[in-house]
């Protein structure tokens, strides 16, 4: 791999999880994490989304949320044939369609890999795992959802199939569609919004596990709205964006070029106005009552020799 060029890393070894739970999970798997959120509330938002550079804002429902993950679900599987235990790749900054992609993936009974190297264009990716020279972390991935700006690097990285997102406002299509690249936007539609999830893998008890841990530490409840800035390449992405809220209850409030774009006088009016009760990925300073989520020590992978 070239200097410069992401690293897909599992993240597993993003978190720093390298055994069995410690603890045992609330939920056997991620996809019956989301159906009990959904039998608890499906109604409500679980997911805002803010892109600060271009002013879109997007609001999924549980139900909705639900709906775009079982597509993805079955693009993955009808479509590029994937089965549990094969991998799937991030190469996402931090988006609604990130986390439709992620709760997908698992929810198929793939393992997950992120891309950890240069800062991605639009992401974020404080506390992510050093990258080893020496940790044989990628392999063989058989699908890798990128962004558009990025297809070149990944076409690099050796996947077999690549699905690119625009990112654009209303889930729009590839604004220049490239030659052996899938257009997330116009292949997904197709897909049904039911999906019959397989047995979940053991390694997705070690994940649930950890997120546990970190809301009950953090004590992140079903009431909870938590702001976060944090892309997948890091550990507050994949817990604090994801994973955490999910298995507590809570909804999240996810932010793209906030600290670009917003003041701090605007930033404490989207708080007010979502009703913020936490904030996750970002130093800025936010109103008093407004509490930071503090990940526990176990949470953060270990650096690299």
């Amino acid at each position: 791999m070239t200097d410069g060029a992401p690293r897909l890393t599992p993240v597993l070894t993003v978190l720093g999880l390298d055994g069995p739970p410690a603890g045992r999970p609330a939920y056997p798997g991620v996809a019956a994490a989301l159906a009990a959120r959904l039998r608890a509330d499906g109604a409500s938002p679980l997911v805002t989304f803010y892109d600060d550079a271009t002013g879109e804002r997007v609001e999924l429902s549980g139900i909705t949320l639900d709906n775009w993950v079982a597509k993805t679900a079955n693009l993955l599987v009808d479509t590029l044939g994937l089965a549990p235990g094969d991998r799937v790749g991030v190469d996402l900054p931090v988006h609604w369609l990130t986390v439709v992609i992620l709760l997908a993936a698992w929810s198929a009974g793939c393992e997950v890999l992120v891309a950890l190297g240069p800062e991605q264009e639009g992401g974020e990716q404080e506390g992510a795992a050093e990258d080893d020279p020496d940790d044989e972390a990628t392999g063989d991935v058989q699908a890798l959802f990128v962004a558009e700006s990025r297809v070149d690097t990944a076409l690099g990285l050796g996947a077999d199939e690549v699905v690119a997102l625009s990112l654009r406002p209303f889930g729009a299509r590839m604004a220049h569609p490239v030659a052996g690249v899938l257009d997330f936007a116009a292949e997904v539609p197709a897909h049904g919004d039911r999906f019959a999830a397989p047995s979940p893998p053991a390694d997705q008890a070690a994940l649930l596990a950890r997120a546990g841990e970190v809301a009950a530490a953090a004590g992140i409840g079903a009431g909870d709205r938590l702001l976060s800035t944090a892309g997948p390449a890091s550990v507050e992405g994949l817990l604090g964006s994801v994973l955490a809220p999910l298995v507590a209850g809570a909804s999240v409030v996810l932010c793209r070029h906030l600290d670009a774009n917003l003041d701090d006088a605007a930033l404490a009016r989207r708080i007010t106005q979502e009703k913020v009760t936490m904030v996750c990925g970002t130093d800025r300073s936010v109103p008093a009552g407004v509490r930071e989520l503090r990940l526990p020590d176990a949470a953060r992978p270990s650096p690299a020799d």
